[in-house]
Parts: structure tokens; C-alpha cells; sequence
């Protein structure tokens, strides 16, 4: 009886990795890593395809609402409030919740307007004004503090939730949850063969895809890492653990207070041509002029009172470095400062936070942001396809991405297994979406490895009874 012989490869073996402390946890940071980024990585593909877009969005916008955007250099500048007459007589539905003037010369003054028919409840309004003639330049629909218009806000959607509203945020906060850990893993894999790699230079198929794989995964594991941590600090579940814990530390973003001292105010400035509605009138240029006695530079935002017993807040909205966070309230009444909020006083969590998220998003640092976050989403892509096409080169003849050896666990000295368990427990508790999936792929795993045990056992016997028959055959013969 002959042995058939194994189907010829063009790479050699991989030595095998000299033992160490870290050893036992290789094979299960490996069975780890594969079945996460095979099961996961088409979440993460869509996260990194729509991230692209999104960080591609910014400069786009430019140019498709240059019109609305900018307007011809003027050395005359009108009073606010005058700006925001003219966007009421064009735009008389719905109500003022912010105003943004012109930041520079040559743009375009901003007003929101909030409960107009036709436009998102979630979504303002943006009126856009000339600030030195007052001619209304058209009007988009915005949405978030950045102020996104429809470009930017639909690929904002399409990466936060696919369009689908609060169900679609799952597939992101997953994303996030496993993005690190599947980079974490990588990382002990690669650095636990980088000599072994290296014996291997110059060789094809999958040893050279496997070297491409894990090179790009290390020169962008600090990125990746990055996105994972922010993107989880906005998610549904785990974001409001990591608000939990942050208010526990006292490092909770601070509010400045928009009540007025003393009650109601009378109301004077605050009148416009508009019924009486606080975002229009003198109000607005006196709330702003207190605001730059402050040393609130452009660009700022100017939110009118809510009620009767508000004040304006005057806060600026400049989210590139460097930062401009300061916020200021005004008495309608009397056009006094009542409160202020500085961006320097904020807790040390609470402003890492905000440049973290403004990170994440490609404001921070602008046009080098956003390339640098395209270039992390290119490189993702790169190593989903790698990935899989690694798995496909793992199959052997009609093996067709061939799985992982079990027995992972049993390899691991209870000394490593136990406080590993443990963490794993902890962390999956405070990232739920991390901790339900590798929950579900442990009992899955478990359950299969029973049967293949189950189905191990019945086989030898039946192999050793074959055998028995045709050594009595050849005996025979």
C-alpha cells in the first residue's frame, strides 16, 4: 500500500518558532485571530470602504456647495441680526436655533433653522447669507455639531449605521469592538515569527502574501488600535460604560449653564421682526460683541435663548488644532456675561476625549487628517483581502480554506488560561458586542470540537479493523 503524496507548494515549511515564555499563548491567540477576522472582517470591510468615503467627504464638499459656501469679498459687513432677517424673509418657517457668521472674508454666514417641514426632525436648516449684502445664497440641510451638509452627512450615516438608524449602529460598534482585538492578535503573531519570516524571504504564495499581511498590519496597528478606542467612546453600549466611568472619575465633559440669574429676563433685545422669536433682533449683536470682549474668536455659534429664563451661549465651534472650545453666556436683558466655560478647564479625560473623537472624525488636523485616515482605511481593505485570500491558499487540492487545528485551549498551563479567562470576562462585559460574539463562538467551537472528538473515536476502530482484515488478507495471500 502506497501514500498518496501531497499536492506541491512553492513555499517551504515555516520554521518553527523557538519556545518561550509567550509559546503556550500562540496557539490560541492564532485560532483567535483567524476566526475573527474571518468572521468579522466584512463588517470591519464596510466600516473601512464607508470610512473612506467619508474621509474623502470633506474636500468634496467644498467644491459641490461652493456657492452656498462662499461669497465675494467685501470690506462692509451687516449686523447679525440684519443677516438673519434677510434668511427669515426667505426662509419665515421653523425657528432659529443657531447662528454661525461669516468666519473669514469671502464666506458665508450660517443660520439654522430647526422644525421646518420637509427637513429631518434630527437635521437643521442651514440658510446660507451674504454677510456683506444680506442676499440669501441658497439653503442645505445640516446635521451635527461639524456642521455636515447633505454630502458629508449621508457618508457619516452610511459609516455610523448604514442608513438604518439605531439597529445599523451595531455593525460599526462591532466593528469597533473586534478591530482591536483582531490587531492586538496580530501583532503577538507577527512579532513571535518575525525571525522565522525573515529565513523566508523571497518566497511566493502564501508565505509572500502572509509577509505583505503582516507588515501593513504592523506599520498601521497604532491607527487601528486609535479607531477602535475612539469609535467605541460614541457607541451605544459600550460608550455609555466609558460615560459611566468617566462621570465615577469626575472627568465628565462640563456644560455651561444657560439659565439667567434671578429669573425670567424682560425680553428687551430679544424681540425681532419675527413674532418676538430670540433668534432674531439686537439681541444677537449684543450677545456677540459681549462674546469677543471675552476673546471669542471666529468661528463661533450663537444659540438663542430657549425660553424665558435663558440666556444666549455664545460657544466656538473651531474643532482643528488648535482647538477653540471656549463658551460664554449673555443676559438677554442686559448683555452681561453670566457664565463661562473654558476649554482649558476641562478635565484631562474630557479634552482627550474631544481630540480624540475629533481625530477619528478628520477635523483635527484638516487635510492631513483626512488623508491619514483614508490611508488607514486603504490599508484595512488591503488586509481583509490579504486575509482572506491567505485562507483560500490554506486549502490544499479541493480543501477550500482549510480551518485551524483545534486543541488551542488545551495547550495554554492553567497558571495563563485562568487570568486570561478572567480578563477576557471582564472585557466582554463592558464591550458587550465583543464579549456576546466571542461568547457564541466559544459555545459554537466547543459544540463542533465534541463532534469531531465524538467522530475521532469512532474512527480508529473502524481504520483498526481494516487494517486487522487486510493483514489477514496478506497473510493469507
Amino acid at each position: 500500500m502506497s501514500t498518496a503524496p501531497s499536492p506541491a507548494t512553492d513555499e517551504a515549511p515555516a520554521p518553527a518558532p523557538s519556545p518561550g515564555r509567550r509559546s503556550p499563548l500562540r496557539p490560541l491567540v492564532l485560532r483567535l485571530h483567524f476566526y475573527a477576522g474571518l468572521l468579522v472582517a466584512p463588517f470591519l470591510l464596510v466600516a473601512a470602504v464607508s470610512g473612506l468615503l467619508y474621509a474623502g467627504s470633506f474636500q468634496a464638499e467644498k467644491y459641490v456647495y461652493a456657492h452656498e459656501l462662499t461669497a465675494p469679498e467685501s470690506h462692509r459687513r451687516l449686523p447679525v441680526s440684519a443677516q438673519v432677517a434677510a434668511a427669515r424673509e426667505a426662509h419665515p418657517e421653523g425657528t432659529v436655533t443657531g447662528v454661525r457668521p461669516a468666519p473669514g472674508p469671502g464666506t458665508t454666514t450660517r443660520v439654522m433653522l430647526s422644525g421646518v417641514p420637509g427637513v429631518d426632525p434630527d437635521h437643521t436648516l442651514a440658510v446660507f447669507v451674504d454677510p456683506g449684502t444680506g442676499q440669501v445664497r441658497g439653503s442645505l440641510e445640516q446635521y451635527g455639531s461639524t456642521g455636515a451638509l447633505p454630502l458629508r452627512t449621508w457618508t457619516d450615516e452610511l459609516h455610523r449605521d448604514l442608513h438604518l438608524g439605531d439597529t445599523g449602529r451595531l455593525y460599526s460598534e462591532l466593528a469597533a469592538s473586534w478591530l482591536w482585538v483582531v490587531t492586538g492578535g496580530g501583532l503577538v503573531l507577527w512579532f513571535s515569527r518575525r525571525r522565522a519570516l525573515r529565513r523566508v524571504r523571497g518566497t511566493r504564495g502564501r508565505r509572500r502574501t502572509l509577509g505583505l499581511h503582516g507588515t501593513v498590519g504592523v506599520w498601521t496597528a497604532v491607527g487601528f488600535l486609535f479607531l477602535s478606542a475612539t469609535g467605541l467612546t460614541w457607541s451605544t453600549y459600550a460608550g455609555a460604560h466609558i460615560d459611566d466611568l468617566r462621570t465615577s472619575l469626575g472627568q465628565a465633559t462640563p456644560a455651561l449653564s444657560a439659565a439667567v440669574p434671578g429669573g425670567e429676563h424682560t425680553g428687551h433685545g430679544t424681540a425681532g421682526g419675527t413674532g418676538g422669536d430670540a433668534g432674531s433682533g439686537a439681541g444677537l449683536d449684543r450677545a456677540l460683541a459681549a462674546a469677543r470682549a471675552k476673546g471669542l474668536g471666529d468661528p463661533v455659534e450663537i444659540v438663542p435663548p430657549a425660553d424665558a429664563r435663558s440666556a444666549y451661549v455664545v460657544r466656538q465651534v473651531q474643532r482643528s488644532w488648535p482647538e477653540k472650545q471656549d463658551a460664554v453666556a449673555v443676559d438677554p436683558a442686559t448683555g452681561e456675561v453670566t457664565g463661562e466655560l473654558r476649554f482649558a478647564d476641562y478635565p484631562v479625560l474630557a479634552r482627550l476625549t474631544r481630540w480624540g473623537i475629533d481625530l477619528h472624525t478628520g477635523v483635527l488636523f484638516g487635510l492631513a487628517n483626512q488623508i491619514a485616515l483614508a490611508l488607514l482605511a486603504l490599508a484595512l481593505v488591503l488586509l481583509i483581502v490579504w486575509g482572506y485570500r491567505m485562507w483560500w491558499q490554506r486549502g490544499r487540492g479541493s480543501a477550500f480554506g482549510r480551518p485551524l487545528p483545534r486543541g488551542s485551549w488545551a495547550q495554554v498551563p492553567p497558571y495563563l488560561l485562568v487570568p486570561a479567562l478572567a480578563v477576557i470576562a471582564t472585557t466582554g462585559y463592558f464591550v458587550p458586542l465583543l464579549g456576546i460574539p466571542l461568547a457564541a463562538f466559544v459555545a459554537v467551537d466547543v459544540v463542533l470540537g465534541e463532534i469531531a472528538h465524538r467522530r475521532g473515536r469512532r474512527t480508529p476502530g473502524n481504520a483498526d479493523a481494516d487494517t486487522s482484515a487486510a493483514s489477514g488478507a496478506a497473510g493469507a495471500g
